[in-house]
């Protein structure tokens, strides 16, 4: 089979960056389906295992956790799927990913694919759609469709995860979303989104917080560049507050949060799927609910562009974009 690999971590501008390679067709057992990628979209996840993560002796690493796609083959152990379903999922960070024509993943993280989506648009979807809802209601806690539940602040509301992040706050709970972005075409993402003020996280925003009446909010989710808005985070968040942040800055003192009694929320979407937890399977039924939400034009596909099919040049053009940090929503590509 079509596949997309690389056997030693190198800038994404160098020719081996990432290769055209063939790869055997795996074969299903136990809870595994075999599923035929239609579509993929990348993710800074991508990025950065590319960057510093080598192989194992030869064999090829094959990145990408995002994908939609049709099952062909089920395990003796599946019950959720069958040959045939149209499945979307985000896959393990333990296991080979999704940049190949077929791909096995556990189907107790796969959800439904939403039937008024394309493989493409579905794609978009995944890794992000389960990062947002796992930090909104398992880390952050909040609950849903209360009035009047606080005010939340994205930063860095443009990107794939808030993306997904302000449609899920606005349709699904009571907060006032107040989401970061630092370009017009980006601010106006955010609101049509759904975000009810947008300021600029490239300026002070304590000052821009003060301006729209909400010096101090409840809960904040940092999706990017923590190291940067850590102590802007400290002042804007109230006493007793909830901080969830998804990325990897390189420290991260949580003493400031001492004198608010504020708590710190770590989310990573691997964790389930990579420790086989007990609400692992959670994730096919957060999936299948988005896709229900997605179907009843509740919440909208975080798609902005396909760059073409899935191959070595062009996975390179998405993840030089992603290094950039100037993506908005998500990038797909689509067909081998």
């Amino acid at each position: 089979m079509k596949a997309v690999g690389y056997k030693t971590p190198l800038p994404i501008a160098e020719a081996d960056s990432l290769l055209d390679i063939e790869l055997a067709i795996p074969t299903v057992e136990g809870h595994d389906l075999l599923v035929e990628v239609k579509a993929v979209s990348v993710n800074p996840v991508d990025v950065k295992i590319r960057a510093r993560t080598k192989p194992e002796g030869s064999e090829y690493k094959v990145l990408g956790w995002d994908a939609a796609g049709i099952v062909k083959a089920a395990g003796v152990e599946c019950t959720l799927f069958k040959p045939g379903d149209e499945v979307y999922y985000a896959g393990s960070v333990a296991r080979p990913g999704t940049n190949a024509e077929f791909h096995l993943v556990d189907e107790r993280i796969v959800g439904k694919k939403p039937g008024g989506l394309s493989f493409a648009h579905a794609a978009a979807l995944p890794l992000t759609t389960l990062t947002g809802w796992e930090l909104l209601f398992d880390r952050l806690s909040v609950p849903e469709s209360t009035p009047d539940a606080g005010n939340l602040l994205i930063i860095g509301g443009a990107g794939g995860v808030g993306s997904i992040l302000i449609q899920l706050a606005r349709k699904l709970t009571g907060l006032t979303i107040i989401a970061t972005a630092s370009r017009p075409e980006t601010q106006k993402w955010c609101l049509d989104l759904g975000a009810h003020h947008v300021i600029d996280h490239a300026k002070p925003m304590g000052e821009q917080m003060k301006s729209l009446g909400i010096p101090q909010v409840e809960l904040i989710a940092s999706l990017n560049a923590t190291d940067k808005h850590y102590p802007g985070v400290v002042e804007l968040l109230a006493p007793e507050g909830k901080f969830g942040l998804i990325d990897d800055p390189e420290t991260l003192d949580a003493k400031p949060l001492k004198r608010k009694a504020a708590s710190l929320h770590w989310e990573f979407m691997f964790a389930r799927s990579l420790f086989h937890t007990p609400t692992m399977p959670a994730q096919h039924q957060i999936l299948n609910r988005v896709s229900e939400l997605i179907d009843a034009g509740v919440i909208r596909s975080t798609f902005d562009h396909e760059i073409g099919s899935i191959n070595a040049a062009n996975l390179k053009k998405a993840h030089a974009l992603i290094e950039s940090g100037r993506a908005q929503g998500k990038v797909v590509l689509a067909g081998f």
